[in-house]
């Protein structure tokens, strides 16, 4: 059979379509902790797949290996950090990782399962806070800005107890690992909780007794290799994360608990 000029035109062109389609198509890891990170990509999946990237959601339970995983290759982009983390992360351990987007803001907050107000807690007290310098810091700074303790001049974002140089309450801070603060509440007198582990802890949001303001430098992050920023496939996620549909999600789901950022 005699093939005509416009049919072979109209094969190439399909036969260029699928195999652009094909070239475009991509399964991305992104690792993420458990709560409402994980929430929220899951709801940016659908999105991404229409545009031939299928995400697939690697779940981890502390603030260290992601980023780990991520420098190794063993996933592609992670979403689990705010910044001045990253950063910090970058500095110390030479990741060659960086931040490609903002995602949502978790205001950190205080809990107490035996006082109700910040008011209420005894002097002597302690007080659990995370062991990253980071996160940790950032719980200092809460309480500074409550006009609760001081610390010395030029800290920045992490602080230590070792800086305090004013502590009315006389109060005792136990340093531990961020994901294992929830489990501290039974025990302390209240302890510094960041949103994503609270909310896959099931702690109620009564339990607060002080919390951030929503604005500030911690807007949490996508972040991938170095080497990949300039893919086709990262935008593609970037995009598929700030459409009015995720937006819509968060606010929705998370009753302003966590913010969109950008």
């Amino acid at each position: 059979m005699k093939l005509s000029f416009s049919t072979l035109a109209v094969a190439a062109s399909l036969t260029f379509a699928a195999t652009s389609l094909s070239a475009q198509a991509e399964t991305i890891k992104i690792g993420v902790t458990p709560g409402p990170h994980a929430q929220i990509l899951e709801a940016v999946k659908p999105i991404a797949a229409k545009q031939g990237v299928t995400i697939e959601i690697v779940e981890f339970s502390d603030y260290v290996v992601p980023n780990q995983a991520l420098d190794s290759g063993d996933i592609q982009a992670n979403s689990f950090q705010h910044e001045p983390f990253l950063d910090n992360q970058k500095a110390d351990r030479g990741f060659k990782i960086e931040n490609v987007a903002s995602t949502v803001t978790f205001p950190l907050s205080i809990y107490s399962k035996k006082y109700k107000s910040w008011n209420d807690i005894p002097e002597g007290s302690t007080v659990a806070i995370q062991n990253d310098p980071t996160n940790g810091g950032r719980s200092l700074l809460l309480l500074q800005a409550k006009g609760l303790i001081k610390l010395k001049e030029g800290v920045g974002f992490k602080p230590s107890p070792l800086d305090i140089i004013d502590n009315p309450k006389k109060l005792k801070f136990l340093e531990i690992e961020a994901a294992q603060t929830p489990r501290t509440l039974d025990d302390v007198a209240a302890a510094s909780i960041n949103t994503n582990y609270a909310t896959s802890a099931g702690i109620d949001p009564s339990a607060i007794i002080l919390t951030e303001d929503a604005k500030g430098p911690y807007v949490n992050v996508i972040a991938v290799r170095s080497v990949d920023k300039d893919k086709p496939w990262v935008k593609i996620l970037v995009d598929s994360y700030h459409t009015p549909e995720v937006k819509s999600f968060i606010e929705k789901t998370f009753k302003g608990s966590i913010l969109p950022s950008w």
